[in-house]
C-alpha cells in the first residue's frame, strides 16, 4: 500500500515504523505498527511511503479493502532505524517471511551511501515458495540474493541462516542486518556472536502506541537484569548484543 505524506517522511531511515489506524473508525480501536517498507520523493518534494502488510486480523483486513482516496491516520516515523555507514566492504541482510518489509528501503539506502549492490547479498527464507515476497525489486537492484524454503518449493531446503552460515567462511561480512521471527532471530544473533560479526536485529511485536505510554513492547536486555528496553523506542532496531530475545 502506498501512502502519500507530508514532506516529514523525507528524513526517514529504513527499520524506522509507523502507527497505522483507519481514520474515523473504532474497530479496532488501537493503531498497528508497521515497517516502512520505502519511502518515495518526487520531485516537488512530495513524498509517499509504502507498506508491505499480510492479512491476518480484522485489521490488515479492513486495509485490503482500502482504496485510492481513502485517509489513513498515520504517527510516523518512529523508533530507531538500522545504523550504517558506507565503508562496509561486505553486507548481508537476512529476512524471515514478511521480515523483509524494512530491507527494500534498507537497500535503496544503502546504495544512495555509495555501497554497490554487489557488496549485498540478501539471504531471504519461508515455509514455502508463497512466503518469498519482493525478489523482483531485490533483483532490480542487482543484489546477490539466496533463497531458502522450509519444504523446497524454492532455493535451498533449509532454514535461511544454514546458507548465511555456510557464507561465513567464503566472504564474512563487516555487518549483518536481519528482520524475522524470534527463532530466526536467535540464531542469527549465535551466529554472529560466533563469528564476531556486527548485527542489527529488527524485532517484530505488538504495541499499543508506538511512543513510549503503554510500556507494552518491553524487551529484556543484556546489561542490566531489572531494567527494560522499548521496542517502540529503543528500537525497533537493536544491536544483537544488546538485548535477549
Amino acid at each position: 500500500m502506498r501512502i502519500a505524506c507530508g514532506p516529514i517522511f523525507q528524513s526517514a531511515l529504513p527499520g524506522q515504523f509507523v502507527m497505522i489506524r483507519i481514520h474515523g473508525q473504532t474497530t479496532p480501536l488501537l493503531s498497528r505498527p508497521f515497517s516502512i517498507h520505502d519511502v518515495i520523493v518526487s520531485d516537488s518534494g512530495l513524498a509517499a511511503f509504502d507498506l508491505l502488510y499480510k492479512v491476518l486480523g480484522s485489521g490488515t483486513q479492513k486495509l485490503s479493502l482500502m482504496r485510492a482516496g481513502d485517509q489513513l491516520d498515520v504517527l510516523g516515523p518512529l523508533g530507531r532505524g538500522f545504523s550504517t555507514k558506507n565503508d562496509y566492504k561486505r553486507l548481508y541482510m537476512v529476512a524471515g517471511g514478511i521480515g523483509i518489509a524494512p530491507f527494500v528501503f534498507l537497500g535503496r539506502h544503502l546504495m544512495r551511501q555509495g555501497i554497490r549492490s554487489r557488496q549485498i547479498t540478501l539471504f531471504i527464507g519461508g515455509r514455502s515458495v508463497g512466503d518469498l515476497l519482493c525478489l523482483g525489486m531485490f533483483e532490480d537492484m542487482g543484489i546477490d540474493i539466496q533463497v531458502s524454503t522450509d519444504d523446497g518449493s524454492a532455493g535451498q531446503r533449509s532454514l535461511v541462516t544454514k546458507p548465511m552460515a555456510a557464507a561465513f567462511t567464503r566472504d564474512k561480512p563487516d555487518a549483518i542486518f536481519a528482520c524475522g521471527p524470534v527463532p530466526m532471530l536467535r540464531e542469527v544473533m549465535k551466529l554472529s556472536k560466533q563469528s564476531s560479526i556486527p548485527c542489527q536485529v529488527s524485532i517484530e511485536t505488538m504495541m499499543a502506541c508506538g511512543m513510549g505510554a503503554c510500556l507494552g513492547c518491553a524487551v529484556e536486555q543484556t546489561r542490566t537484569k531489572d531494567a527494560y528496553l522499548h521496542a517502540c523506542m529503543d528500537g525497533p532496531v537493536f544491536d544483537a548484543d544488546r538485548i535477549i530475545l
